[in-house]
C-alpha cells in the first residue's frame, strides 16, 4: 500500500507543473511532467510485479 501512496503523492506532486505546462507553455515545467510520468510508469510496474507476486504466492 505505500507505493500506492506514493502514486498519488508523486500525482499531486506534478498538478502545478502540469497546469504551467498546459496554461502557460512553460516549456521547462513540461520537462518536469515527462520526467515524472516516467517514475510514475516505473513505479505502476513495480506494483503491478508486487500485487502479482503476491496473488501467485496465496
Amino acid at each position: 500500500m505505500e507505493k500506492f501512496n506514493q502514486v498519488k503523492e508523486l500525482i499531486a506532486s506534478l498538478e502545478a507543473d502540469a497546469d504551467k505546462f498546459y496554461t502557460k507553455g512553460n516549456s521547462a515545467a513540461g520537462t518536469r511532467v515527462r520526467k515524472g510520468m516516467q517514475d510514475l510508469k516505473n513505479l505502476a510496474q513495480a506494483i503491478r510485479l508486487e500485487v502479482q507476486d503476491t496473488k501467485n504466492k496465496a
